[in-house]
């Protein structure tokens, strides 16, 4: 399988509890379990985040086989963490085939319903976004997809519970974070979307109908990065010493050569084994916005 130059290979979240954490997403997404086991040493070093070696890891896949695994680390909770306040990853959007289904059937012990389903202003009639926080009080956006947007494919569900077509980045400087990912990862820019972001205008406090604006990084017509303006308010994300950033951690993307960007990588490329990285090249880099990004090299 061809895997494109940006895909999103994965995102990875902490959870306190991994069995809980394995029982979310598993036993209520139905993503299938692939490995699980205690986390390397130098993974977590190329991370930067040397205290996660040995943690409780698992790794799930979307039962349609769509390259693209959740990661599930175990750490303790920060008491810092508030969602969608502080920079960095804020979600992942995965596709589902119906989001209607959602609502009712999350359990509460183990999600909590953020957003329920509603067509958005300026979009429709593209997806029906869902947003819920996992065991972690990492965001999922469970997004049904309608048809394509102007200048962006995206993807129908394959599963119940498919891919992550989109990684939300709340950044203290969007220009800077969309120009980071052009000239260090050889991405495009797409288009801007002015909007009521309710996830962000209930985090803040602010009127319902407070404007955000946010931007694509894309490449051709395959969406990858959402961009968003943060409040002025928002800070940078409290954290445990040398750990993961709480919440929705880190994402992984394809790139075509890792020798091509042009990025100060934690620890060099070192090849790696196992669920997602299959023998391949893989370097961790830190964003503009201060997250987390890993790159596996897939070549084409």
């Amino acid at each position: 399988m061809t895997i494109p130059h940006g895909t999103i290979l994965g995102g990875l979240s902490t959870v306190p509890d991994l069995a809980q954490g394995i029982a979310a997403y598993h036993g209520v997404l139905g993503l299938e379990l692939v490995e699980q086991g205690r986390l390397p040493a130098d993974l977590a070093a190329g991370w930067g985040c040397p205290a996660n070696a040995g943690a409780p890891y698992a790794v799930l896949r979307p039962a349609s086989g769509a390259p693209c695994w959740f990661r599930l680390v175990e750490q303790p909770a920060h008491p810092a963490f508030r969602p969608t306040t502080t920079f960095g990853w804020a979600a992942f959007e995965t596709t589902v085939e119906d989001v209607w289904h959602w609502p009712g059937t999350l359990p509460r012990d183990l999600w909590e319903i953020v957003g329920p389903p509603k067509k958005l202003e300026n979009v429709a009639p593209a997806f029906i976004p869902m947003q819920a926080l996992g065991p972690g009080r990492e965001m999922i956006y469970l997004n049904q997809v309608l048809a394509d947007m102007g200048d962006t494919d995206l993807p129908r569900a394959g599963a119940s519970v498919d891919r992550i077509f989109i990684t939300v980045l709340a950044a203290p400087d969007r220009e800077a974070a969309l120009a980071w990912y052009r000239d260090v990862l050889g991405l495009e820019r797409g288009a801007d979307y002015t909007l009521p972001y309710s996830m962000i205008n209930k985090a803040f406090a602010l009127p319902a109908d407070t404007q955000t604006t946010i931007s694509m990084v894309k490449a051709g017509r395959m969406p990858i990065v959402e961009v968003d303006d943060y409040p002025a308010t928002a800070t940078a994300r409290a954290r445990h010493e040398a750990m993961l950033p709480p919440g929705n951690a880190l994402v992984t993307l394809a790139v075509r050569d890792l020798d091509a960007c042009n990025a100060r990588w934690i620890v060099p490329p070192v090849v790696r084994e196992g669920a997602l990285y299959e023998g391949r090249r893989s370097a961790t880099v830190i964003g503009a916005a201060g997250e987390l990004v890993e790159c596996v090299e897939v070549g084409g």
